[in-house]
């Protein structure tokens, strides 16, 4: 059976793609393209550029994704370090006496078995009921938590002088969390921002970092972060209290809707949702590939996310006018809000604040 590696490397060269033309299409650098098929992950600056790789490059191979992420994680699991007291020296036995350690060895397991089916086996095998673990509550501290959950876990969220549940309730196709806000279903590196407090304005962001899906034994790494000092409403209108991670597109005394183009140099897996408009908040995402155009309009903000931010071209359009946009790197995986805010002399800015994915 093809290692990950090797099944990136045979399904290239079948299509005679050199790395240096896999690079230009892929916007990924020759590097870790290189690395992937070496199988040499520690190179990468962290596990989400590893996801967000393999997707971009097994879809621009035509190899199925998932297959891909599913012997990333059991590659993984394999070099996980073995315990050092495995490790320890074992003395040599004269073959005489393994070979009577063996014999000893299967007639006990042939009269365990014996005595199991026979004498002892339950009458009623479906009664016999194994242990369950044990559900766990953690707490979140700080303004953010990361941290790998199973069904039934749940975390405790400060807000103000409460701390409000929210809980793991399933692991299948999609993993489902329980919130004060409604139960909310995410996928492998999306994110949910929740009203805790029934505010109308979101106090905490949920995203998926790690899961296998139909896997429930596996648990799901989370990050939960807190929304804090960066908008309140008012009306339709963003007001901003902190800008330290923003870049103004535009200056404006009013806010007015706006069009964001997009022009994908490369293959890329693409999510976008708009921002404060009920009617249309629903999550959309695409796999898109070199000349594929996508105009998104929005009267407040849209999110973005993108395995590779330098797959696509990117330029807002509004007044009459285009702005050129850069959100990252080349292979970088980036989410990020394009949406108005408004400063404390009123006036307008059209920003692009980036969004942390974990890592």
């Amino acid at each position: 059976m093809e290692s990950l590696g090797e099944k990136l490397k045979n399904a290239r060269e079948k299509k005679g793609i050199s790395f240096d033309q896999a690079s230009k299409d892929t916007k990924i650098s020759i590097r870790y393209l290189e690395d992937l098929e070496k199988e040499n992950f520690a190179s990468f600056p962290g596990e989400a550029y590893i996801i967000g790789f393999l997707r971009n490059y097994g879809a621009y191979l035509e190899i199925d994704v998932q297959e891909l992420l599913s012997r990333y994680r059991a590659l993984i699991q394999q070099e996980q370090p073995i315990p050092e007291q495995l490790l320890k020296h074992i003395s040599p036995v004269p073959k005489i006496m393994l070979r009577v350690a063996l014999v000893i060895l299967a007639l006990g397991v042939f009269g365990g078995g014996v005595y199991f089916f026979i004498i002892a086996r339950p009458k009623n095998p479906t009664a016999v009921i194994q242990a369950s673990r044990s559900p766990t509550t953690h707490t979140m501290n700080g303004e953010r938590f990361d941290g790998r959950f199973f069904e039934g876990d749940s975390i405790l969220v400060p807000l103000g002088q409460e701390q409000i549940k929210l809980e793991l309730h399933r692991i299948a196709d999609t993993v489902a969390i329980r919130t004060p806000d409604g139960n909310v279903a995410l996928d492998l590196g999306e994110e949910v921002e929740v009203d805790l407090g029934d505010s109308g304005t979101p106090d905490l962001r949920i995203s998926v970092v790690d899961f296998e899906k139909n896997n429930a034994d596996m648990g799901v790494r989370l990050h939960f972060e807190s929304i804090k000092g960066i908008t309140a409403q008012d009306g339709d209108t963003l007001i901003v209290t902190s800008q330290s991670s923003s870049m103004v597109i535009i200056n404006s005394p009013t806010a007015y809707p706006f069009t964001l183009q997009t022009n994908f140099q490369g293959y890329c897996m693409f999510r976008w949702e708009i921002l404060m408009e009920r009617d249309r908040r629903e999550r959309n995402e695409r796999y898109f590939q070199r000349s594929d155009e996508l105009n998104i309009q929005a009267q407040n903000g849209i999110r973005i996310w993108t395995s590779n931010a330098q797959a696509a071209k990117f330029q807002v359009i509004g007044g009459g006018r285009t702005y050129p946009v850069e959100i990252g790197g080349a292979g970088e995986v980036v989410v990020a809000d394009i949406r108005w805010v408004r400063d404390e002399d009123n006036r307008y800015r059209l920003v692009l604040a980036r969004l942390e994915t974990g890592s």
